[in-house]
Parts: C-alpha cells; structure tokens; sequence
C-alpha cells in the first residue's frame, strides 16, 4: 500500500467512525424518547437500563445501520475529494480508475469481516439483553398483548415418529403441565406417555416428568407403567420451546443452525423465516461491499451539485436497496420464494448496478 492508499483508507474510516457514533447518539435519544413511559413504570435506575437494554440495545442498532453507515461515510468523504479535484489529479497522475478503488476494496473487506463476526456471535448475545428487557417491560404492558393473551400451549414434532402436546409451558421457570408424547412405528402407535408436569432439571441437562403414566403397545397387547417421577432425554431444551418473535435474532449462528435442523425435523411453520435470518447474516457483510463501490463510484465524479447531489443519490439507491430486501423477504416467508434466494437478490441486484455504474464512469 502506497501514501495515497493510506490516505483514502484513514479518511474512510474516521468517516465512518464518526457516522457511527454520531447516529448512535441518535438513535438513542430517540428510543429514549418512545420509551420513557415503559421505563419509568419499570422503576429501574439509570445504571440497570443502561445494562440490561442499552447495553444490547446499541450493537443492535449499529448492525441494523452498518451498511448505510458504510454508504453514507464513503459518498461523504469521497464527494469532498470530488469537489476539491483530489480525485482528478490521482487519476490525472498515472493511476488507473480501478488501483485508485484498491483502498475502498480494503476498507470495505475490512468492515465485511467485523460485521460479519458480530452477526454471528455478538449482535445475538446482544440482542438477548435487548430483548429480555423489552419482552419484560416494553411488551408486557403492551395494549395489543393484553387484548390477544398468550397462548401457552405447546404442539410440536420431537422427531421423525414423535408427537407431543405441553400445556401451560412457563418459559420463565422451565416448568410446564400436562404433557402428552405419541409415538408411532410403521404406521401404528407404539408408545402414549402422559405426565401430570414437566420440568427442566438445569443441574443434569435433563426433562423431569412427574406423575408418569406410560402405555406401551404391541402385537401381544400393552402394557401399562406408572411412576411417580421419571428422567428423561430429549433432542429439544427450553430454549427451543420459548420461540416467540426475538428468538431467531437473540440465538448465536451455531446455535440457529442447530435449531434450524431441530424445527425441520418438527415440521414447524415459518422455517422460511429462520433460513432468511440465517442467510442474511452473511449476505449482509457482502453488501457492505457492493454499497462502498457504489458510493466510491458515484461519488467520485466531479457534478455541479456538489455533495449534496451525490447523498441524494446515495438515498435514492439505499431506499431502493430496502425496498428490495423487504419485498424479499416477504415473498419468502409468504409465499414459495427460497430463502437463500431470498436474503441474496439484493446484492444480485445491486451486483449489476455496481457493473453498470463502473462502465459508466468517466475514466
């Protein structure tokens, strides 16, 4: 890497640094503000919210916003580079239009793996903490929440020839009751297990059914078992009964692999929304990079406009870029469209408009 390199890249990132910190401060006032009657009702102090939701709260916010960060960092800097003809004289000096992207391609690998990391270990354990407060305080004393209820009923597939039905399943203290597993073999039952409770037994790693009353049948005929307690294992943990709406962001990667497979093996209904979430998490750290070439391209063009006519196209494509991944996504988790095809269209998308931007520009 030369002086011009470092150059670029130092502007790059202290551009995006400060984007990041300055929105962050943004979005935490603002979230302040559409809260502040949840969190006084909560009667927690400062220090507990900031540690058990901000804590979360702000990862969360910077990964949802990495990508536009990255776009509107690259076209700021790189406009200003525009206006003063730094730009004219590199490529007036002997380099060539795609040497003088190299620094853009470095930076924006750079911010692609640190993205890409944190989707995948640090945004999920964040989004635990946010989402435990929020579930608590935020959506406990929703007015929608109260009209619905919750419905604590538990219906799932244990496996390929298991069925079981848990009633009144508290997440809170991994304890649910009654319960009832049929399980099936070459088309007939073989097993019907009933227990007055469930419970999880943190110490073994083990269900604790109480109250067990299990029928085993045969060609012979059956044969009936009664026991006051029994411990047993099976392929699914509390974790995986409490899904409700921040389950597939609060699970770390290995941890969503493992119960993508788990509600496969179940049947369960919108296994399209886990594989969307899955796939996006790496599709994403791609479109850092796609939104960095598009912004060092457009905006390396001296216009009259200046830079205000480069971050209104910066918000015009952006805008587009979520429009795409939302009809996306809905198509997906609606309707027929693979997932994988789902989280990826956008950057397909944007991929061409990255080629035709590139051919267009003056070099």
């Amino acid at each position: 890497m030369k002086k011009i390199d470092w150059y670029i890249l130092r502007k790059f990132l202290t551009t995006f640094f400060f984007a990041i910190f300055l929105f962050t401060i943004i979005a935490v006032v603002i979230d302040v503000s559409e809260k502040t009657d949840e969190m006084v009702r909560s009667r927690l102090g400062v220090k507990r919210i900031i540690m058990e939701y901000y804590i979360g709260f702000i990862p969360h916010i910077i990964a949802l916003l990495f990508p536009l960060f990255v776009f509107i960092s690259v076209i700021y800097f790189t406009s200003k580079m525009a206006v003063q003809s730094e730009i004219i004289a590199i490529i007036a000096g002997g380099t060539s239009y795609w040497r003088w992207l190299r620094p853009y391609w470095i930076g924006s690998i750079l911010l692609a793996v640190v993205l890409w990391l944190a989707n995948q270990y640090v945004v999920p354990r964040a989004n635990k903490i946010r989402s435990s407060f929020e579930s608590k305080y935020i959506d406990a004393n929703s007015s929608y929440n109260a009209l619905i209820g919750g419905n604590t009923h538990i219906y799932f597939r244990v496996d390929s020839f298991t069925y079981a039905g848990i009633m009144r399943y508290d997440t809170l203290i991994k304890r649910g009751g009654p319960i009832f597993m049929y399980r099936f073999a070459n088309d007939r039952l073989q097993e019907n297990m009933r227990a007055e409770s469930i419970v999880w037994d943190t110490a073994a790693k083990k269900w604790r059914l109480e109250s067990v009353i299990n029928r085993q049948v045969n060609k012979l005929g059956e044969r009936v078992t009664l026991l006051d307690y029994e411990n047993r294992t099976y392929n699914f943990t509390p974790q995986d009964l409490g899904r409700d709406k921040y389950t597939k962001e609060r699970l770390t990667t290995p941890e969503l692999n493992r119960f993508i497979a788990l509600e496969k093996l179940r049947g369960s209904e919108g296994l399209n929304e886990l594989l969307v979430e899955r796939y996006r998490r790496d599709a994403t750290s791609i479109t850092v990079i796609l939104l960095t070439l598009i912004g060092a391209i457009i905006a390396g063009r001296k216009v009259r406009g200046g830079s205000g006519f480069h971050l209104a196209m910066g918000f015009m494509l952006a805008a587009l870029f979520i429009v795409a991944d939302r009809f996306s996504t809905i198509f997906s988790t609606k309707g027929n469209l693979p997932p994988m095809l789902a989280a990826w269209i956008p950057n397909l998308l944007f991929l061409g408009v990255v080629w035709f931007l590139y051919r267009r520009a003056p070099k």
